[in-house]
């Protein structure tokens, strides 16, 4: 997890917008007829792709209702976007349960209930945040190699892929972005499950990591409704010790704000029932084969489901 202090610095980015209240002039759109007409909504995301689309999809929603619309996606840093949530520079974001369970929790990674989603649930509830229903969907750490060398090599599940760098340090080097590699559900907690070390780790940029695999690492971190998986040609190794926790996406805001506007779980809630891991990786391809801008994608993809 970042440290406390950067997320500090973070906010103060994000301080003096409005949050949910009566009508602003300093946000997007909003103004229409409609269950939220009146209302200010302000969305965030982390930064990366997909979390970014799901904070498009919620704000188009939610404008489309008629809400003023403050976007504050592309946070940076799980604890950043999470400390706006509770100190009300922003109103909801999408997160996963594998890290509100060890990340916002302080849980083990080790120590995960069946009932992951409705414990996670339970026990932020004591700290004033809601998590609306799952969707359909998880995005889990994963980690890849190409294709070619997991053949040349005989590496199909990470337990193979601890031999062999303990036969190979040579050949042991992984790719991965900061916060995979300091969190204890990722590279730390990996390691000593698997029983082993990579011989030297490389900090990216996660998007710059998935190209990297086969050039600069043998190894990088990925997660799994990530397009880039087949666009490089990538082999994700079969987690055969279950280290890698369950990460099942869901909205999260404060309870005051269900509380106060219900109707916000009520839009939000048949667009949630609808994002399929395939649908993922789709929009997540989209945005980062294709080019195009994660407002547009879930504007448009909200529009042919006929949810907006």
């Amino acid at each position: 997890m970042r440290p406390r202090a950067v997320a500090t610095i973070m906010i103060s980015l994000v301080a003096g917008f409005g949050l949910l209240a009566g009508c602003g002039d300093n946000g997007q759109g909003g103004g229409r007829d409609g269950q939220l007409s009146g209302v200010t909504v302000t969305v965030g995301s982390k930064e990366f792709t997909e979390s970014k689309i799901l904070g498009q999809l919620a704000a188009v929603a939610l404008e489309n209702a008629g809400a003023q619309i403050n976007d504050k996606t592309g946070i940076s840093g799980s604890a950043t976007v999470r400390e706006a949530l509770e100190t009300k520079q922003i109103d909801l974001y999408w997160d996963y349960t594998g890290t509100g369970w060890v990340n916002i929790l302080g849980n083990s990674p080790t120590d995960v209930p069946d009932d992951l989603y409705e414990k996670v649930k339970e026990a932020d509830a004591k700290n004033g945040i809601a998590w609306l229903e799952p969707a359909p969907f998880e995005n889990a750490y994963g980690i890849a190699v190409k294709n070619s060398f997991a053949t040349e090599n005989n590496i199909t599940t990470l337990s193979d892929a601890a031999q062999f760098i303990k036969d190979n340090p040579d050949q042991g080097k992984i790719c991965a972005a900061s916060e995979f590699i300091n969190r204890d559900d990722g590279l730390p907690g990996l390691q000593q499950a698997y029983d082993f070390k990579y011989s030297d780790v490389v900090e990216l940029d996660l998007n710059l990591v998935y190209p990297q695999i086969g050039q600069q690492c043998q190894f990088g971190e990925v997660t799994t409704t990530e397009a880039r998986i087949q666009a490089n040609d990538l082999k994700v190794l079969e987690d055969d010790q279950d280290f890698f926790i369950e990460y099942l996406g869901c909205i999260t805001l404060r309870q005051e704000t269900l509380d106060q506007h219900p109707a916000i779980a009520e839009i939000l809630k048949p667009i949630s029932e609808k994002l399929t891991a395939e649908v993922m990786i789709e929009l997540n391809g989209r945005v980062d084969l294709d080019g195009e801008n994660e407002k547009d994608v879930a504007e448009e993809w909200l529009e042919e489901q006929g949810l907006i």
